[in-house]
């Protein structure tokens, strides 16, 4: 915090430049915001300043308040550590000044940056800077007065946009609506930006208070119906999230009662939201994803990332041609290899697919699609892989096959090729058995579809050298990847963690509840569907050789039920032939499939898991938890046996890689909340009932009975895999 600052110069013209320093964005720390008070106050009382400009220092203006400090709230429970910025800045030193002040913004104004420059009385603006309120993101509001003014001088429903989404918009969007004055390049910024100012003090220029505005307000009515509107759409597409209906009813406030009462308004619940727990899990989750980058003995030893140049992908099937479509879209060169001409056909074809897909959609323009179909190569053997950097093996989860290509690549690629399995459950030191290059040998487990989830789980084994790891994370970073590491298990950190997600579903469909109910209440909760519609999704082939590896893996706590098999036997399999739980048509959403219902009957008559034949009487909380604290359970194991650096890390990775909903924080963030000890007596409870499927961890009774934090970090003398 040494180099947080705000310097003060007065010029021969009268004009005091204000400027933030707080690389690299301009954070608002505390002591930039005591800083500011302090030096607006200055130059109020200075007879030689007539005006003032305030900016930032490296091209940016300030990207907005400084998230630590909430995350010291949550850690405190003390919510006067946020400081009084909303009145005692941003309204009675800057928009109330008895002198004129002018924002020179550039780079990026954003969160409380922007309010910042809306309390001002005009804003300069250089070239495409971003100007946005990002704060519904964290579960919070924005704070110093943005849900006042910002609709104020765009409009209502501009406003209500830019908020809801948390969606930027540029300066040149911003001076159509009437947010930015004037747009004037870099170098030309400070200059204008003072003779704006001096213009004002000279009656020159409107001297506008954006809070006393109301001519883009509209009649009470017509604002009334916006809102109306706005409230129905958040009511649908986010119920999870209470800081969206709360930033209507400030912004409802403002309009009804003046700005300055909608700013008084919007400061009491911006308070009490930063201690909501969607506020905690969502900070959480926003510092945990900074967090996956530093990986110890890997990320601070000094290794410099090696270029991966040319990559090639074994196998063009589903997964195969997703990743080979992210690298493509990394500018990375790939060679496809497929057994057959009609499977590389089908390969290329999925590719193309995939990239013509982002172009319609304009998530990428066409020349970018066409200079990314342009690295493609498909072949058939191994003569193209003699310079590649990278490969990444996607066949089928067959252990033999795996085995034989990486005996193959062994011999062909060059000495510092980075050999990768996508292997989503398969132990990476069974399938580097029989070759010498273990160092080179690291898992690359995407998530499907490869080329839009946003988790890369990079899995190591105790010989990966830390340059592979290193490597890989780059790839990760040039392919926008979020990247976690995570040690070597039958699983790794995700699929090992959720295994039980299933097999609880299951053994609560054995037990006499209904399927569609399971998965209405767990879409409920947040995730994006229910365990059932998602084994329809993955295809019950998947399902089956996935159990196959976790029931040999952990006998003692697999789930065996016939379900499944039942459902294959029937000529079911999901969205792949359109049958499953649900009916699949296209243009249409899944519906339940009532046919379904005398298999999952025959599965409970094969169980017989029902005390005398009696469904289960289970209220909505029970069928969540009885799904979910199996999942937190395996979550324990995980961090015991240092499968992930940190508990954090397995947050992100839920969130990301299963669709955990991030504003519950993760999985182990989410168990905190709950509590272990809650946790661990219904988990004593079901293994009494149900058997050792449901039975603790020793480290969730460790934690529950002294009273320790899930996320806490792991005793010394626990074996960290992923620190290896």
């Amino acid at each position: 915090m040494a180099s947080a600052k705000v310097d003060f110069e007065v010029g021969n013209d009268g004009v005091a430049v204000i400027t933030m320093c707080n690389p690299p964005v301009n954070a608002l720390a505390v002591p930039i915001i005591r800083a500011l008070k302090y030096k607006f106050d200055e130059a109020a009382r200075r007879n030689d300043v007539k005006a003032i400009v305030l900016t930032g220092k490296g091209g940016r203006f300030s990207g907005g308040f400084d998230i630590s400090v909430m995350q010291k709230v949550h850690q405190t429970g003390d919510i006067t550590l946020v400081p009084d910025v909303s009145v005692e800045l941003v309204v009675n030193s800057i928009e109330d000044s008895k002198k004129p002040i002018v924002a020179a913004v550039e780079g990026l104004a954003l969160g409380g940056g922007l309010e910042l420059a809306l309390g001002c009385h005009a804003r300069v603006a250089a070239p495409k800077a971003q100007l946005g309120l990002p704060e519904l993101t964290l579960g919070i509001i924005p704070g110093f007065g943005g849900t006042q003014r910002l609709p104020r001088l765009v409009g209502l429903p501009k406003a209500l946009d830019m908020m809801l989404t948390s969606k930027p918009i540029t300066s040149e969007e911003g001076q159509k609506l009437g947010l930015i004055d004037a747009i004037v390049s870099s170098e030309e910024l400070l200059k204008v930006s003072r003779q704006w100012a001096l213009e004002i003090a000279d009656r020159r220029k409107p001297w506008v208070r954006s809070l006393h505005r109301t001519d883009k307000l509209g009649s009470l009515s017509e604002a009334r119906e916006v809102l109306s509107t706005a409230r129905q759409h958040v009511k649908k597409t986010a119920p999870h999230l209470p800081q969206q209906q709360a930033c209507l009813d400030v912004i409802e406030h403002g309009i009804v009662h003046g700005g300055y009462s909608g700013v008084l308004r919007e400061s009491e619940v911006f308070k009490k939201l930063v201690l909501s727990e969607t506020a905690k899990g969502l900070i959480h989750v926003f510092f945990a994803q900074r967090t996956i980058s530093k990986v110890p003995g890997v990320t601070d030893v000094g290794l410099k990332p090696r270029n991966v140049r040319k990559a090639a992908i074994i196998g063009g099937g589903l997964m195969g041609s997703g990743i080979a479509t992210a690298l493509l879209l990394g500018n990375i060169r790939v060679i496809l290899k497929e057994v057959n001409s009609e499977y590389l056909q089908k390969g290329l074809k999925t590719i193309e697919g995939n990239i013509r897909s982002l172009v319609t959609r304009g998530k990428l323009s066409k020349q970018k699609g066409d200079g990314a179909l342009s690295l493609l190569k498909g072949v058939l053997d191994y003569n193209e892989f003699k310079d590649v950097d990278l490969v990444i093996e996607a066949v089928i989860e067959k252990l033999s096959l795996k085995q034989e290509i990486f005996s193959d690549l062994e011999k062909i690629c060059p000495p510092h090729c980075i050999l990768a399995t996508n292997t989503s459950t398969i132990d990476l030191n069974n399938i580097g058995e029989k070759i010498n290059a273990q160092d080179r040998l690291i898992g690359a487990h995407f998530f499907s579809p490869a080329h839009i989830m946003p988790l890369l789980e990079i899995v190591r084994t105790n010989k990966t050298s830390a340059q592979v790891i290193l490597d890989l994370l780059t790839v990760g970073k040039i392919i926008k990847k979020s990247s976690v590491v995570v040690g070597n298990c039958t699983g790794f950190a995700v699929n090992r963690t959720f295994f039980p997600y299933a097999q609880s579903a299951h053994l609560l469909a054995n037990l006499g509840v209904d399927v569609f109910r399971i998965d209405r209440l767990i879409s409920n909760f947040g995730l994006p569907m229910g365990p059932f519609q998602l084994q329809d999704l993955s295809g019950y082939g998947v399902a089956v050789a996935v159990g196959k590896e976790f029931s040999s893996a952990f006998p003692d706590r697999t789930l065996q039920t016939p379900l499944v098999d039942l459902m294959i036997k029937s000529g079911r399999n999901g969205k792949n032939n359109g049958k499953g739980y649900y009916t699949y048509e296209k243009g249409s959403k899944p519906k339940p499939d009532l046919s379904v219902l005398p298999i999952i009957e025959e599965s409970r008559r094969l169980s017989n898991l029902m005390p005398s034949g009696k469904a289960l009487s289970v209220t909505d909380q029970e069928i969540v938890e009885m799904i979910l604290f199996p999942v937190v359970n395996e979550a324990c194991r995980v961090l015991e046996e240092g499968v992930v650096i940190r508990a954090s890390d397995l947050d992100i990775a839920s969130v990301l890689g299963m669709s955990f909903p991030s504003y519950r924080g993760g999985i182990v963030f989410w168990a905190d909340l709950v509590g272990a000890n809650h946790i661990y007596n219904s988990l004593q409870k079901w293994t009494q009932l149900y058997g050792n499927f449901y039975k603790p961890s020793r480290y969730l009774e460790e934690r529950a009975t002294k009273g320790i934090p899930l996320s806490a970090p792991a005793s010394s003398n626990s074996r960290s895999q992923a620190r290896l």
